[in-house]
């Protein structure tokens, strides 16, 4: 089984030393509940509920996975047990309002916890995942009576949620679904319909389960503008708030999946289901949004955290494992063989993992303090930049780091050599679990066309721009500094071409929008180099002042992380430019039936 221990040192490096988190939760109102010591203790037993309680039940959820019987979900063996100390814990409400019953605190302190759940147990932790979002959307759109009755309920746990989208015949074109609602008594609706890959749809965890559903009015326009919003649960709440009447939905079969087989997928038949209308008639899709968002966020950290147990078992197996002498001689002359840490290849994958693990973690709590800031800030200048600036950055946060999380996943099998792709070691779960990360809540190519084509371009560069002057601040106030010049040079240059880059697409897209689908997915791999470039420098910055004080090993692997980082994957942006400039020329050239094949399929 795989082993874990959550990176705490790491954590506190980026959020104390890098980022003072302990001034920024200072600031917010009513942030003096998250003083140093709670947010300590907090992460300190995260870890311990993740490494002794979640990750036990990784590969036996895998192993087992979810069984229907009689249109009733069981999840694998333990998960029900796992939740009910995850609730009994608090854990669900830690960052939701105190009036719904939470505890108050910023949300970028639960997106920790977040990390340590998704790399010990992915499919576990999409249960309570969904739940947040869920009541997110209620606490942002829903009226007082549906907050009453189902808000609460969701903060504590005991009720769970999802995000009922996608249907059989349409995937990311919602504006094809054809779920519909029917006025019926009072303020309620039938729906009718089937929704397909409704993660944590149908399962034993929970005695409740509130369904957030897309669906369409009798009189609803044609496409995306004629979708509304319906709140669906389980159960009817009964007069005392409790679960009532069992209501019309049901689970016709769970989806069989390459992985997170402990998660239960399913097919949910809504037969006349009752359910009531969340924000205004054909405004579903913008309400549902504030759900999307969160939800964006989380699959990213679900990638940091498969990134992070993939790169702690690699290196733990790389420093056993012997096989052949070093290059240079022996390096365990009392050994048989050298461990094959000690090949250069086997350390670029290792330091691959390891950047982009810490990376990512940078990303992450930099986009989660603009988190903060919108959920809890005062309103003017600051929050107006916090809120394009996490606007800019989640579709990076969902989109690279599940790409780059699949890579290193991948790269964890190949340090195992034939024993990554035997299942007992755990390694070859990783990537099953991790390939779906770049599909769900919108793929990377959906991402992509996010910010390229409307964070980007529809703002006429000006998102961009409050991003990239930071950076420009940054490389000039250390252009100066001796021991950050291998950062600041490449990463000022970057930066330059980023909006060279960006005005190129733009204007080409003004001829051809076709450009856009064209270079937005390099365009948005290119933003997440440039991105953790920035991060690392800030990194290095922190590191080399430290260095002079305790814990030198610590701030001198940060700086060779960040001198591998800037020499050996940033390169990769020369490509993802060239490819961007390149245009949509050879992409477009062929017509559909056109493909070559010398053959009818």
């Amino acid at each position: 089984m795989p082993s874990y221990q959550a990176p705490l040192r790491d954590m506190r490096f980026v959020m104390d030393e890098m980022f003072d988190y302990p001034a920024h939760y200072a600031s917010l109102p009513n942030g003096e509940d998250a003083s140093p010591d709670v947010v300590s203790a907090i992460l300190e037993e995260g870890a311990r509920f993740a490494r002794e309680v979640l990750l036990p039940l990784n590969q036996s959820g895998d192993e087992e996975g979810c069984l229907l019987e009689g249109g009733e979900v069981k999840a694998p063996k333990g998960f029900k047990e796992a939740y009910q100390q995850y609730v009994e814990g608090g854990w669900p409400s830690l960052a939701a309002d105190p009036e719904q019953g939470g505890q108050g605190l910023p949300p970028s302190l639960a997106m920790m916890l977040s990390e340590m759940i998704c790399a010990t147990n992915l499919a576990w932790g999409m249960y309570p995942g969904l739940s947040h979002g869920a009541a997110d959307a209620l606490r942002h759109h829903g009226t007082e009576e549906q907050k009453a009755a189902y808000l609460t309920k969701l903060v504590e746990g005991v009720w769970t949620g999802t995000m009922c989208l996608t249907e059989p015949h349409c995937g990311t074109d919602l504006g094809l679904i054809k779920t519909r609602a029917v006025p019926v008594a009072g303020d309620a609706y039938a729906i009718t319909g089937t929704k397909i890959f409704i993660s944590a749809g149908e399962h034993n965890l929970a005695e409740n389960i509130v369904h957030l559903v897309l669906a369409k009015l009798p009189d609803a326009p044609e496409g995306s503008k004629g979708i509304s919003l319906f709140v669906v649960p389980k159960f009817l709440p009964d007069a005392d708030g409790n679960p009532g009447e069992r209501n019309g939905v049901t689970c016709g079969s769970l989806e069989h999946k390459m992985g997170i087989h402990g998660n239960a997928t399913c097919v949910m038949n809504f037969d006349g289901a009752t359910g009531y209308l969340v924000g205004p008639p054909n405004k579903g899709l913008a309400c549902m949004f504030t759900m999307m968002n969160a939800a964006r966020l989380g699959v990213g950290i679900q990638g940091l955290g498969l990134i992070e147990a993939s790169f702690q078992n690699s290196l733990s197996y790389a420093r056993d494992r012997l096989q052949m002498r070093g290059l240079s001689g022996k390096q365990a002359p009392e050994k048989t063989a050298d461990p094959i840490i000690v090949h250069p290849d086997v350390r670029r994958m290792l330091l691959t993992q390891k950047a982009f693990a810490e990376g990512g973690r940078m990303l992450v709590l930099y986009t989660a303090q603009m988190l903060d800031v919108v959920e809890h800030g005062q309103a003017g200048e600051e929050r107006d930049r916090a809120e394009t600036l996490l606007g800019l950055l989640t579709p990076v946060v969902k989109a690279f780091l599940t790409e780059v999380g699949f890579e290193s996943t991948n790269e964890g099998v190949q340090i195992y050599g034939g024993h990554g792709f035997i299942k007992e070691w755990g390694m070859e779960q990783l990537v099953r679990d991790a390939r779906i990360t770049r599909l769900y809540e919108g793929t990377t190519g959906i991402q992509a066309l996010d910010l390229l084509g409307r964070k980007v371009l529809m703002s006429q560069g000006e998102s961009l721009k409050v991003f990239t002057k930071e950076i420009h601040k940054f490389c000039k106030a250390e252009a100066d500094n001796p021991d950050l010049k291998e950062f600041v040079e490449p990463l000022a240059k970057l930066n330059a071409e980023w909006g060279e880059l960006t005005m190129g697409v733009g204007m080409k897209a003004m001829q051809d929008r076709e450009e856009v689908g064209a270079a937005s997915v390099d365009y948005l791999m290119y933003t997440g180099y440039v991105t953790l470039a920035y991060l690392f420098a800030r990194a290095a910055k922190q590191a080399s002042v430290s260095l002079a004080g305790e814990d030198k090993a610590f701030y001198a692997a940060k700086l060779n992380t960040a001198r591998f980082y800037f020499q050996r994957l940033l390169p990769r942006t020369k490509a993802h430019a060239e490819m961007i400039q390149s245009g949509a020329g050879s992409l477009m050239a062929m017509s559909s039936e056109d493909f070559g094949l010398g053959f009818e399929i």
